[in-house]
């Protein structure tokens, strides 16, 4: 169903989990069970009651889709708390279909890019509220690059390398500078396929 790769902290999150039934591949496409995952990284744990109020679903819709990314080990319950209020945690900072094949897999990764645009497109949208510190240095762009198949895989290593760097902060605020805030980054590349661009 799904395997957790062990992150570097105690007691903390699993670096990431992997998704390879297509069972799971489907439960995660669904749109608010993809919010679901994403709030409880940054904001969890919380209770199907934080959840209706974060997501506008109802406290019943949230208890059923936590259960169901619980089915596929994308989320687990956290200490104390009772029924609904019983609070859920994500199990991992990341999750990742890579080596997933099939329909499944490309509905996922549809379903994400979707979401990944609409996310890009609120924050073109609201960039003007931002401090000018922020709007400088927040970056969109794209490049085109001539690489071999193990090279894009090295590219990919380094790049999450970088990102890892960082990576303790995601589980102890107390290792955030007083100034930082949660960044989005999208870690994208594909060999072009069409012959024009």
């Amino acid at each position: 169903m799904a395997e957790i790769t062990p992150g570097d902290e105690a007691g903390g999150l699993r670096r990431s989990v992997h998704l390879t039934d297509p069972r799971a591949l489907r439960a995660y496409a669904h749109p608010t069970r993809m919010k679901l995952v994403a709030l409880l990284r940054v904001e969890g744990p919380f209770t199907a009651t934080r959840a209706a109020q974060l997501t506008g679903e109802s406290v019943a819709s949230c208890s059923y889709h936590l259960r169901t990314l619980a089915k596929y080990g994308l989320v687990e319950h956290a200490e104390g708390g009772q029924g609904r209020e019983k609070p859920w945690r994500a199990t991992a900072h990341y999750t990742n279909w890579q080596n997933a094949e099939g329909e499944a897999a490309e509905a996922l990764s549809t379903a994400m890019a979707q979401r990944y645009f609409e996310h890009m497109t609120h924050a073109i949208d609201t960039r003007h509220q931002l401090p000018g510190e922020w709007r400088r240095a927040e970056w969109f762009g794209d490049d085109v690059v001539y690489l071999t198949a193990a090279e894009l895989t090295e590219v990919g290593e380094r790049f999450s390398e970088i990102l890892g760097s960082y990576g303790e902060r995601l589980d102890d605020p107390c290792l955030r500078p007083d100034d930082a805030a949660p960044v989005t980054v999208l870690r994208i590349a594909f060999r072009n396929r069409r012959t024009t661009t």
